[in-house]
């Protein structure tokens, strides 16, 4: 079994920043991409940014510029590094994982809790 743990998540005015943090724990062989969704009350959930085993990432055009993520691969974790935060970005947050388990060689998609991300204008 694979766990993510988020953690960075807040309360943060209009202009200001926040880090998030995600680490998988559990067994597994590698991780493919990494990245973070996010989910608005009555919107569905959307990508917001994604980075691969190598670095390349892909970025939503509503974060390009402002956010940047980020991933340590020796401690099997994530971050996503928010600047210039707006009240659009209010939403939970989601750490995402595609992960090679151990034992089998399927690749699977594993989700964290969620942290709730609120931005006061």
């Amino acid at each position: 079994q694979v766990q993510l743990v988020e953690s960075g998540g807040g309360l943060v005015q209009a202009g200001g920043s926040l880090r998030l943090s995600c680490a998988a724990s559990g067994s597994f062989f590698s991780i493919n991409t990494m990245g973070w969704y996010r989910q608005a009350p009555g919107k569905e959930r959307e990508s917001v940014a994604i980075i691969s085993s190598g670095g390349r990432t892909d970025y939503a055009d509503s974060v390009k510029g402002r956010f940047t993520i980020s991933r340590d691969n020796a401690k099997n974790s994530v971050h996503l590094q928010m600047n210039s935060l707006e009240p659009e970005d209010t939403a939970v947050y989601y750490c995402n994982a595609k992960i090679q388990g151990r034992w089998y060689s399927a690749i699977l998609s594993y989700w964290g809790q969620g942290t709730q991300v609120t931005v006061s204008s």
